[in-house]
């Protein structure tokens, strides 16, 4: 048998039914300050943790202990990764301060200024790059270094590389010496969203190739001078980096 349904008075609602109202109006609120403070990034998730000195490898240049706990960068060229497993996504905190006292081109002969993060680096000649690039151009790319059977920077050079183009991408801030920024970029299987001082400036698939080759996350910086905070989520499990083979590997 089937009971009626519950009597209300004119005007009234029913308790439950008025919960779901006010949750919704909560949500709805909370929603627009979302919008209104889009310039604002959001916390990192509770699963990361701020990657300490100590916890980085430095492949290539040097990397200095600021304050606050920040790290400083002055190297022309630096590249580093967290020793222990990650998962594929990690957030950096940077300030810029101008470029670095000496110059290091790329392979190109390209004088670049940029700063960004390593996902999944199994080595310098097999790893995900998310790069925002400050000069010449500024833009923001997402590459994959691939390069099997090869873990050594004299077997693979600057060879490998592939820029990937993003089904949905957006303009990204400018980044003047002294103001901070916050750079995002995580994986889901072979694809990649990346977020700008919490907007998504870039989403899109890898292709084929992605999932071969596995490791930490890093970071890479290029004819600048940083400070900058980087936090990984740790995984149970994944590759560890063992340092001293890493450096004489190269990067």
């Amino acid at each position: 048998m089937i009971e009626p349904a519950p009597r209300t008075s004119p005007g009234r609602v029913p308790i439950a039914l008025a919960a779901v109202l006010a949750a919704s109006a909560t949500s709805a609120m909370l929603g627009c300050s979302a919008v209104a403070s889009r310039s604002v990034p959001a916390p990192p998730s509770a699963r990361s943790n701020v990657v300490a000195r100590r916890d980085l490898c430095v492949t290539l240049g040097d990397v200095g202990r600021g304050g606050e706990g920040r790290l400083e960068v002055r190297s022309p060229a630096m590249r580093a990764v967290v020793t222990s497993p990650t998962l594929p996504a990690a957030e950096l905190r940077f300030v810029y301060r101008g470029p670095s006292a000496e110059a290091a081109p790329l392979a190109s002969g390209e004088l670049r200024r940029q700063i960004g993060l390593k996902l999944r680096a199994q080595d310098g000649c097999n790893v995900v790059y998310v790069m925002w690039r400050i000069e010449p151009q500024s833009g923001l790319v997402v590459s994959m270094k691939q390069n099997p059977g090869k873990s050594r920077h004299a077997e693979c050079g600057d060879r490998g590389y592939r820029n990937v183009k993003p089904e949905r991408s957006a303009r990204l801030p400018e980044i003047r010496a002294g103001e901070p920024h916050v750079l995002r970029a995580a994986m889901h299987a072979d694809r990649v969203e990346v977020r700008a001082d919490g907007e998504v400036v870039w989403a899109g698939s890898l292709g084929g190739g992605a999932l071969e080759f596995d490791g930490p996350v890093g970071v890479r910086t290029d004819n600048g001078e940083f400070e900058l905070s980087l936090s990984a989520a740790p995984s149970a499990t994944g590759p560890t980096v063992e340092c001293t083979a890493a450096r004489a590997a190269g990067d």
